[in-house]
């Protein structure tokens, strides 16, 4: 019995030392397993958490972009966050660093996000926002950059806060807008846009007596294009209507930032009655008042250089009936090559005529505008007017109180010719046209030009408060205008409007702004500055 209890105690215990290392292999693998799934755990937890708060720096650096947006809708010239400093920007980042706490909807502090502002320059209305969102109490950012711009006048081929019409020989490149309404009779290529869904042309707008659509053609224009079977996608009213309003107090803005270009005016620039003021020193931003009494035929020749300078002539008199423009004109000489100011902006308390001498190389603002006096100034283009690129480098703008006219004198008074202007033209209260009668003597109709080899190309924006033509319609003999067989016209027959797409976010210096600011484009940067 004895040897049989020890042969089972035996046999247990050989069991048993069989059984301790499966049952300790058993424990370490689910030490291991669970160790295992709490580190996945933990590790889920850390990289959920980190996702969030790296989420939260992405939101946070885009509250800063919209700070911005914001704060150039409300002050389009600082480009430094309310600050004086730095004084020079940063090469690749612009100005900076502006660092704002962000606050979220329950008011806590729960991040910073840090600013770089970069404006293009050279009169763009773009401007490089890069923000850098940071989340309190931890390492992580995320960075945004993005492009901020306002659209300007120069935004259109043509804006008129007037009727407008187009005739079978005239043509538009680019967009095209009237407060009012448009016969379009010519070949287009853009968006022709009425702020009215219907309206009544007065006869010398191409109508009728009757209401027309806010974009129309002629039923009867079959050549060279089709009314009735052109494309008509493009024409679109309904539409919101141009502010031209908001151009009363870019003429003031640019004075000032003339007189800020000097030190002679800069203090000027800052006072309250800036824009009253009339200084007679003469500086290359600012050209005083040739006299105390006005005179439609006495101001300023600009003569814009291939150098990017200008010559300043004074004009003592005019006779329109005269061609060339030194016939024209009776000059005398103020300086040469003078330098365009860095902001770009030339600001003349009188008339201005204005010619390029062959073509002009840079980016400027003529501006003119008498704003001390009840009288309001012109800008007459004297001769050709010629960009010396078409590629964005170079811009002319020019902004004036009144009228911006094509005088009867800059076309070739003969032959076979393309005469062109490139610019940006904005009147403030008046028109942008060729005259329909001379200014020296109003009963005479102007000269015209009608040969197929004769052409005229405005290349460039024009906005116009009142009318806007190229061409004038008369229907019997009239002094200098020339019968086309149908017609006698003033002014050239064939003609094209042509936009300057460079224009549309980089218009000419100080150059006046349709409305707010927009996103253009935005990108998250991968690296820090």
């Amino acid at each position: 019995m004895s040897s049989f209890l020890q042969t089972i105690r035996h046999h247990v215990c050989k069991q048993n030392g069989f059984l301790m290392p499966a049952v300790v292999s058993v424990i370490v693998a689910a030490a291991i397993l669970s160790t295992a799934v709490l580190t996945v755990i933990l590790n889920n937890f850390f990289v959920v958490g980190n996702n969030m708060k790296s989420q939260q720096a992405f939101n946070i650096a885009e509250a800063g972009i919209n700070y911005y947006l914001w704060h150039l809708s409300h002050n389009s010239a600082d480009y430094k966050d309310g600050k004086t400093t730095p004084t020079t920007p940063d090469a690749t980042l612009g100005y900076g660093p502006y660092v704002h706490n962000y606050i979220d909807d329950d008011a806590k502090t729960t991040g910073t996000y840090t600013l770089w502002i970069k404006p293009q320059g050279n009169g763009s209305t773009i401007v490089d926002i890069r923000s850098i969102g940071k989340v309190n109490g931890t390492n992580i950012s995320r960075t945004v950059q993005a492009q901020i711009g306002a659209s300007s006048f120069a935004s259109y081929s043509l804006a008129a806060d007037s009727a407008l019409w187009f005739g079978s020989t005239e043509s538009s490149s680019g967009p095209v807008h009237s407060n009012v309404g448009i016969r379009m009779d010519g070949a287009s290529d853009s968006d022709i846009t009425s702020a009215n869904g219907t309206y009544v042309p007065s006869g010398s707008l191409g109508g009728d007596g009757s209401s027309h659509a806010g974009v129309w053609c002629s039923t009867s224009v079959t050549t060279p294009v089709n009314c009735n079977s052109r494309s008509k996608i493009d024409w679109r009213f309904p539409v919101t209507a141009v502010d031209f309003n908001q151009v009363g107090s870019s003429l003031c803005t640019m004075k000032k930032v003339a007189f800020a270009s000097s030190s002679t005016t800069s203090a000027l620039a800052t006072q309250s009655n800036a824009c009253s003021q009339v200084p007679t020193t003469r500086t290359t931003a600012y050209l005083p008042q040739r006299a105390t009494s006005f005179s439609i035929s006495s101001g300023y020749l600009v003569q814009l250089n291939t150098n990017g300078t200008y010559d300043l002539y004074n004009v003592n008199g005019e006779n329109d009936r005269l061609t060339p423009y030194t016939s024209a004109l009776t000059l005398t000489s103020v300086a040469t090559n003078i330098a365009v100011p860095s902001s770009g902006v030339i600001y003349a308390e009188d008339n201005v005529w204005v010619r390029t001498n062959p073509t002009f190389h840079g980016r400027v603002s003529i501006a003119a505008g008498r704003l001390a006096t009840s009288n309001n100034a012109n800008i007459v283009v004297a001769d050709d007017v010629l960009y010396s690129t078409k590629n964005g480098q170079d811009a002319i703008g020019l902004v004036a109180e009144n009228d911006i006219l094509v005088a009867p004198y800059a076309p070739p008074s003969t032959g076979n010719f393309t005469f062109e202007i490139d610019a940006a033209a904005l009147a403030q209260s008046g028109s942008v046209t060729y005259p329909s009668v001379y200014r020296t003597d109003t009963n005479r109709c102007t000269r015209g030009w009608v040969g197929a080899s004769q052409k005229f190309v405005y290349y460039g924006s024009v906005a116009t408060r009142q009318s806007w033509t190229w061409t004038w319609q008369r229907g019997s003999s009239c002094a200098d205008a020339v019968s086309d067989g149908s017609y006698y016209i003033s002014g050239i027959l064939n003609n094209a409007t042509q936009y300057d797409n460079y224009l549309l976010y980089a218009p000419p210096p100080s150059y006046p702004i349709t409305g707010g600011y927009n996103i253009l484009s935005w990108r998250e940067v991968l690296t820090k500055p």
